[in-house]
């Protein structure tokens, strides 16, 4: 028959949702710009509230297709390639921040005395609270490797469940131990470029720790409810690699900002 499938796709039926999520961004950015320049932050939030409920009722979407069956290995190997595609377009949103480093750093603007870090900088000892919190988001990584053996190697779902709980609770002392270290910092945002590189580096990259963290709980919340198998678990995988994806840039922020750039 002509509407037979006889092939491995998932064709789409028609949804909402692209344009809604593309109608919210742009009513962020408008909101944002008139924020910016004294107006009211209500736009923005509306913008906010539009773009989070369609991630939301998105990736529902995805996951009942998962649970319907839509999800064949041809299907599952074009999501991991977009997980791929995404993480390096972060991979190359980070490049920049480590460009703009490296070059203020190897030739100093006169504008901060032709030196590196500027005079009268403070910086971090990367030994004290940055190491520990090296060490923590490591073994963050760790747990969430323990938690994708568990399942895909040995089907252990309380290895699961307990390795993704405590990824999650080392990823929310990250986050707390770098509030802590930001609020004492002696140099601001607006203080140089010296402030402003650190600050937008390791400020997105907590903001991606943050993302990272809730990507793991929505994973904890679906494997309690039986969401993963050991053959199918496309979106623990994606939460995975961006958690390790996460380690990664930070080991880099380590090494370059708070050790090489002191």
């Amino acid at each position: 028959m002509a509407h037979d499938k006889n092939h491995d796709y998932h064709i789409l039926n028609p949804s909402l949702w692209p344009f809604l999520s593309a109608l919210g961004a742009f009513i962020l950015l408008f909101g944002s710009v008139l924020y910016f320049h004294g107006s009211s932050i209500f736009v923005a939030t509306i913008g906010l509230i539009l773009v989070l409920y369609c991630m939301f009722a998105w990736w529902s979407d995805v996951v009942i297709e998962s649970k319907d069956g839509d999800h064949t290995p041809v299907v599952q190997i074009g999501l991991r390639y977009g997980v791929i595609m995404f993480i390096t377009s972060e991979v190359m949103f980070f490049l920049a921040w480590f460009w703009t480093f490296f070059k203020h750093a190897m030739y100093p603007m006169e504008a901060v005395g032709g030196v590196w870090p500027p005079t009268g900088i403070e910086t971090f000892d990367p030994w004290h609270l940055p190491l520990i919190n090296t060490l923590i988001l490591l073994c963050s990584g760790a747990a969430a490797t323990w938690a994708h053996h568990a399942l895909a190697h040995e089907n252990d779902r309380k290895g699961l469940e307990n390795g993704l709980l405590l990824a999650v609770g080392l990823g929310v002392l990250f986050t707390v131990f770098q509030a802590y270290e930001y609020s004492h910092a002696a140099f601001s945002f607006a203080d140089n470029i010296y402030g402003a590189t650190f600050f937008m580096a390791t400020g997105f990259h907590g903001f991606h720790v943050l993302i990272g963290t809730i990507f793991l709980i929505v994973c904890y919340i679906r494997a309690k409810k039986g969401h993963f198998t050991q053959e199918k678990h496309i979106g623990f995988e994606a939460a995975a690699w961006y958690w390790h994806f996460v380690d990664v840039v930070w080991l880099f922020l380590f090494a370059a900002i708070y050790i090489w750039g002191s």
